[in-house]
């Protein structure tokens, strides 16, 4: 039984001990897995370009570098078209395809792929995808898809009008994609592996070091800032790899998340953490609004009027101005959500102009949380 094998099964009978400890503590508690990731471990984007063919007469027509990517690929294929043969492929479709090739894939292996329309086809559905090349950000081919996709939706046309039943031009290809090359990883490389902190925290990239440490032995692991810790590791790759698996169950304490409240604009919704506390304030909120309405008023010529005299139609407008009052509301300290629920919902706003009034209180000093918005 070697050294690191002996670590390993101190850090299980460890792990036992610190979960029965943290259950009869009935603390808030996780695992390092849920807030750190080993650094270099993680997927990789791929996007290629092709073409989806059998289309019910759906595709783009004649867009011009659909026309000239089939020509391209008959080309391919052995068939050349003669000069000046213009070419209007209604059942065909240029796209964008793109996929996540994640860690550790192999060549033979699968993954899915989503197909997103580039021209102005009216519909995918029904289509099948020609054998594409998706690359990576260094321009190597990692993966060649092909497939029929799948579309959630439906649609129908007829007369100048139509129905459409959710998107038409997007889809995806389960595990239309075959992997051809494999991403190199430093997962085996060095004396030490890295584990990233998802969050930037300073107290939560300590609490991880320090339950390493506990389990494994002092200075196995150390905190080099707010999102990285170093941790010692086997250099064989069957021991580096349990040491990981033992490592990422490690039970540690999780720290209260920061206060934040996040607004999303193009919705209006407005999302707050348990953690948002509120300082006593007064506020005031009222809101203008401008209504302006066009009324058609048709002049018509009186009887016997000279020749010449025509209908003349004119545009009445009407125009409104309205300002509503807003009455000074005394908001109360809260250090709980629903008191601060309670206390927004006083104020009778709608989400848009709560975003203004969260960010006067921030100003103010009496918000005590991060304004982001989506």
């Amino acid at each position: 039984m070697n050294r690191w094998t002996r670590l390993l099964r101190t850090a299980a009978v460890a792990t036992g001990l610190a979960v029965a400890a943290l259950t009869a503590s009935a603390q808030a508690s996780g695992r390092i897995k849920d807030v750190a990731s080993v650094q270099g471990v993680r997927s990789n984007q791929l996007v290629g370009y092709g073409l989806v063919v059998g289309l019910d007469g759906t595709g783009d027509g004649n867009n011009v570098y659909t026309a000239r990517s089939l020509s391209n690929f008959m080309q391919q294929m052995g068939i050349s078209l003669p000069p000046g043969t213009t070419v209007q492929p209604k059942n065909v479709a240029a796209v964008l395809v793109t996929a996540e090739l994640p860690a550790f894939a192999r060549p033979g292996q699968t993954i899915d792929v989503t197909v997103s329309s580039v021209g102005s086809a009216k519909s995918l559905r029904g289509g099948t995808l020609i054998q594409t090349p998706l690359r990576g950000a260094d321009g190597q081919v990692y993966a060649l898809a092909q497939g029929n996709l799948v579309i959630a939706g439906a649609g129908a046309s007829a007369g100048g009008s139509s129905v459409t039943v959710n998107h038409l031009n997007a889809g995806r290809i389960p595990n239309g994609a075959l992997v051809e090359r494999t991403v190199p990883t430093p997962l085996l490389l060095g004396d030490a592996v890295t584990l990233s902190v998802r969050s930037d925290d300073f107290q939560t990239a300590t609490r991880v070091a320090a339950a390493i440490n506990r389990a494994i032995g002092d200075g196995t692991a150390q905190a080099l800032d707010g999102r990285t810790v170093q941790v010692r590791a086997p250099r064989d790759p069957n021991e580096r790899v349990a040491f990981l698996a033992s490592l990422e169950d490690l039970p540690i304490e999780t720290s209260a998340p920061r206060a934040r409240v996040v607004f999303n604009p193009r919705t209006g919704s407005v999302v707050l953490n348990q953690a948002v506390k509120l300082s006593p304030a007064a506020i005031a909120h009222g809101n203008l609004s401008i209504t302006i309405t066009s009324a058609p008023q048709v002049s018509q010529p009186p009887p016997f009027a000279p020749p010449g005299a025509q209908t003349v139609v004119t545009e009445k407008a009407d125009i409104q101005v309205k300002q509503e009052g807003g009455k000074l509301l005394e908001v109360e300290a809260s250090a709980q959500l629903a008191d601060v629920v309670r206390a927004l919902n006083k104020l009778g706003a709608n989400p848009q102009d709560l975003l203004a009034i969260l960010q006067a209180l921030k100003a103010a000093g009496a918000l005590q949380a991060e304004l982001e918005v989506l």
